[in-house]
C-alpha cells in the first residue's frame, strides 16, 4: 500500500536559520523560517520540529500555516541558544496543486553559527539553509 503512494520531490522550498537582532531583549537571536521560492503557493503547511542528539531530545513542536504565497517566507520558530548544540529537524508537509509534498530538513549540531551564513532565496538577510 505505502509503495503505491507517490510523493513528489520537494523543490524550491527551504528551511533557513537567520540571526536577527531582538530590540526587546537586545540580543542576537536565531529564528527559523520556511521559504517558498516556487511560483506557486503552498497550502495547509504542517511543520513538526525537534532538537536531538544521542543523550538529549527536546519536546516536539508543531506549527501550521494555512497558506504561504509564492516567493515569500514565514517565521516558524525561535531557536534558544541551548538548542543550537543539538541536531534540529524540521519535517515539512504541504499541498501544492492538490498534491502532497513532504521533506525532512536538518540542521546538524554546530551548523548554525554566524560564520556559516550565506545568501538566501527570497529573504533579504543572510542565513543558513538546512540540508
Amino acid at each position: 500500500m505505502k509503495k503505491d503512494i507517490s510523493i513528489p520531490e520537494v523543490a524550491d522550498v527551504y528551511v533557513a536559520a537567520v540571526q536577527e537582532y531582538n530590540e526587546d531583549f537586545r540580543t542576537d537571536d536565531w529564528n527559523v523560517y520556511l521559504i517558498n521560492d516556487s511560483n506557486q503557493e503552498l497550502e495547509m503547511v504542517l511543520i513538526v520540529s525537534k532538537g536531538f542528539d544521542k543523550k538529549t531530545e527536546t519536546s516536539v513542536m508543531r506549527h501550521k500555516m494555512q497558506l504561504l504565497p509564492a516567493k515569500s517566507f514565514a517565521k516558524i520558530e525561535f531557536l534558544q541558544e541551548d538548542v543550537l548544540k543539538l541536531n534540529n529537524e524540521f519535517r515539512v508537509s504541504y499541498f501544492q496543486n492538490s498534491q502532497m509534498f513532504d521533506k525532512k530538513f536538518l540542521f546538524k549540531k554546530g551548523s548554525i553559527r554566524k560564520n556559516a551564513e550565506k545568501k538566501l532565496p527570497v529573504i533579504p538577510n543572510k542565513g543558513i539553509l538546512a540540508k
